[in-house]
């Protein structure tokens, strides 16, 4: 349902913005230096797509939406995503930060907005 409008923001901003490519820069680092480089990214990524959702006026009225709220807070959180999506392939391989964005990430991220949405309510 909310995988095919991802799958299209991904694409869209894959070719819209050169990725860095530099696949050869995590192969020396250790799994822990890999996360510690990539946590903050996928944080702010987080964190954006969060305050978008929450800040939706729809998001009050009908929580359970949220899928769709997230879709809609992408093209907001374009530049964080993408710094995540990098980061991903920089580090891990190219293709792992798309893979990463929809798989793991895409997975947890409707449980996390509705926690950090529970935190924020007044």
């Amino acid at each position: 349902m909310i995988l095919a409008p991802l799958l299209g923001v991904v694409l869209v901003v894959t070719v819209a913005n050169d990725p860095l490519g530099d696949s050869a820069a995590g192969a020396n680092l250790t799994a822990q230096q890999k996360s510690a480089l990539t946590q903050p990214l996928v944080r702010s990524a987080t964190e954006c797509i969060v305050r978008a959702v929450v800040a939706d006026a729809r998001y009050a009225n009908k929580p359970a939406e949220v899928g769709n709220l997230i879709v809609d807070s992408m093209p907001s959180c374009v530049a964080p995503l993408r710094a995540m999506i990098d980061a991903y392939d920089r580090y891990y391989g190219d293709g792992s930060g798309q893979a990463f964005f929809m798989g793991p990430y895409l997975d947890v991220l409707p449980k996390v907005v509705v926690e950090a949405g529970k935190k924020a309510a007044p």
